[in-house]
C-alpha cells in the first residue's frame, strides 16, 4: 500500500478509493439502472446534433491518428478507434451543442465524461449494462461528494469544472467498471488531477466541447497507467499542493467524503437536470421565465422598452458573451436568450447560427436586456425576469424549479422526442423510437455495447 510522507494527509483519496473499491455493481437498483439509461439517451441525443458541426469533423480527424489498441466505437460515425481517441470524439461532439444533462452539485456536465469513458472501455473489456451504469453511479456520486464542497469557489475562479471534476469522476468510473484494487485507485486519482485542466475562458469557442472529450480520454489515460502500476502522488486531492489548495480554496473534503456511498447516492439524491434548451444551462430558469410571459401576454419584442434580468448569486458566471456576434457566443449569452425568446418564441437547435445571432432586430435588442446577481446563498437557483413595455406597462415572472430538472424531470418520450428533434437538426434518419426505447431498456446482463450494434449502425 502506498504511504503519504509524514504530515501529508492522502485521507481523501484513500476514502475514495475505499467506496470504490468496495460497493458492488449489484448494489445498482432498478431506479439507478434506469437513470443511467435516460443519461445515455440524453448523452447520445446531444452528440447527434453536434454530428454536422464542424469541430466534429475536425476531431474525429485528429483522433483517427492517435495510437490504436483496444478499439471502441464513435457513436456518430460507426468509425472504431482506439478507446482514448473514441472517448475524445464521443465527449467533444457529446458536448458541441451544449444540450447535455448537468448536475447542480458539480456546476457542470457529468454524463458527457463519464459515459464516452465508460462506454469506450466497456466496448473493449466486454462489460455488460449493468457494470457500466454501476460505475457511472460511483463517478457520479464522487463528482458530487467533490462538487458540493469545492464548486463555487472552483468555478469562481474560472475553471470549467466539468472537465476539472469530471476527470476525476470518470477516472474512479472506470476503475469501478474494471475492478482495480485500492492502491491504484488512489494512483489513478492523481492521474486524473495531473491532467485536470479547462477554463471557461474557452466558453464560446470549440475548445469548450473539447474540454470534455479531452476529460473522458484524461480519464482512460489515468486508469490504464495506473493499471499498469504507474503511480500519483496520494496526497494529489487534498494535500498542501493539492487540488483542493490549488484549484478551489482549501476546502476541507473529509465532511463530504465521510459517509460516501451512503443513501441516498447522488444518481438518486442529486440527481441529473435534463437540458430543454440547447444553450448554457445558466439562462433556463430565465428563458422559462420569458417563455411564459412571452405566452401569457402576448410580448411583442417591438414594444419591449427595457428587460431586467435577476438571478440567484454566482448564477450567471458562465454567462461570458454580453454583446454576442456568433452561434457559440450566444449560447453563453442572458441577452440573447432573453432577445431569442422575445423574437422568435423558442430557443432552439436552430437558434445558434451566426446568421441568428447577428440579426439586427437581435443586435438592437440586446442592448435594452440588463443583467445582474442577487446578494446572498447560490443555492437554491432562481430566476426573475422583468419585461417593460414602451406604454409603461411591466410583467414579472419568477422560476425556482425548472422543468427537467431532477426535481421536476421529464417523462422519457419527452427525452425520445428530444433525441427526434437532434435527429432531424443532423438530417441523419435514424428511427427515433427504436432507438430511444432500445435504450431506455437496456438489459443488465446484456454488453454494453450491444446497443451501438443493434440500435444505431446494425448495418455497415
Amino acid at each position: 500500500m502506498t504511504r503519504a510522507p509524514a504530515g501529508v494527509p492522502m485521507d481523501a483519496a484513500m476514502r475514495i478509493a475505499d467506496f470504490v473499491t468496495s460497493w458492488p455493481a449489484g448494489s445498482l437498483d432498478d431506479a439507478a439502472l434506469h437513470t443511467g439509461r435516460r443519461a445515455l439517451l440524453d448523452t447520445f441525443a446531444s452528440a447527434v446534433a453536434g454530428r454536422g458541426e464542424i469541430a466534429a469533423g475536425l476531431v474525429e480527424r485528429y483522433a483517427g491518428g492517435m495510437t490504436s489498441g483496444p478499439v471502441a466505437m464513435v457513436w456518430t460515425s460507426g468509425r472504431r478507434l482506439s478507446i482514448e481517441a473514441a472517448a475524445l470524439v464521443n465527449g467533444t461532439i457529446g458536448h458541441l451543442i451544449d444540450f447535455d444533462d448537468v448536475t447542480s452539485p458539480m456546476r457542470g456536465h457529468p454524463s458527457v465524461v463519464l459515459l464516452p469513458a465508460l462506454a469506450a472501455l466497456a466496448e473493449a473489456e466486454g462489460a455488460t449494462v449493468e457494470q457500466v451504469f454501476a460505475g457511472f453511479a460511483v463517478g457520479m456520486e464522487v463528482i458530487a461528494r467533490l462538487g458540493r464542497v469545492v464548486a463555487v469557489p472552483h468555478v469562481g475562479r474560472g475553471w470549467h469544472s466539468t472537465q476539472t471534476l469530471g476527470v476525476i469522476g470518470a477516472a474512479v468510473a472506470c476503475c469501478h467498471l474494471i475492478g482495480v484494487d485500492r492502491e491504484a485507485t488512489v494512483s489513478a486519482i492523481g492521474l486524473a488531477v495531473a491532467q485536470a485542466a479547462g477554463t471557461r475562458a474557452n466558453f464560446g469557442s470549440m475548445a469548450k466541447s473539447f474540454q470534455a472529450g479531452q476529460a473522458a480520454a484524461a480519464a482512460l489515460r489515468a486508469v490504464g497507467l495506473a493499471r499498469l502500476g504507474f503511480t500519483a502522488g496520494p496526497a494529489a486531492l487534498d494535500g498542501p499542493s493539492g487540488f483542493v489548495r490549488l484549484y478551489c480554496g482549501g476546502e476541507d473534503l473529509a465532511p463530504a467524503l465521510d459517509d460516501i456511498g451512503g443513501a441516498p447516492l447522488a444518481i438518486h439524491g442529486a440527481g441529473l437536470d435534463v437540458k430543454l434548451y440547447p444553450n448554457c444551462y445558466a439562462t433556463h430558469r430565465a428563458v422559462q421565465a420569458m417563455m411564459a410571459l412571452k405566452q401569457a401576454y402576448g410580448i411583442d419584442a417591438a414594444r419591449v422598452a427595457a428587460v431586467e434580468v435577476v438571478t440567484s448569486a454566482s448564477a450567471q458566471a458562465p454567462l461570458v458573451f454580453h454583446r454576442p456576434q456568433i452561434g457559440l457566443e450566444g449560447k453563453f449569452s442572458m441577452e440573447y436568450a432573453m432577445a431569442a425568446v422575445l423574437l422568435d418564441g423558442e430557443v432552439s437547435l436552430a437558434s445558434f447560427t451566426d446568421e441568428r445571432v447577428r440579426r439586427p432586430s437581435v443586435q438592437a435588442l440586446l442592448s435594452r436586456i440588463s443583467t445582474r446577481e442577487a446578494e446572498g446563498a447560490a443555492l437554491p437557483r432562481w430566476a426573475v425576469v422583468t419585461v417593460r413595455l414602451v406604454d409603461g406597462t411591466s410583467f414579472a415572472r419568477k422560476v425556482e424549479v425548472l422543468e427537467g430538472s431532477a426535481e421536476a424531470p421529464v417523462a422519457d418520450d419527452r427525452l425520445i422526442a428530444k433525441l427526434a428533434a437532434c435527429l432531424a437538426h443532423a438530417g441523419w434518419a435514424l428511427d427515433a423510437d427504436r432507438v430511444g426505447q432500445g435504450l431506455l431498456s437496456l438489459p443488465r446482463s446484456a454488453g454494453f455495447a450491444d446497443w451501438l450494434n443493434s440500435l444505431v449502425w446494425p448495418v455497415r
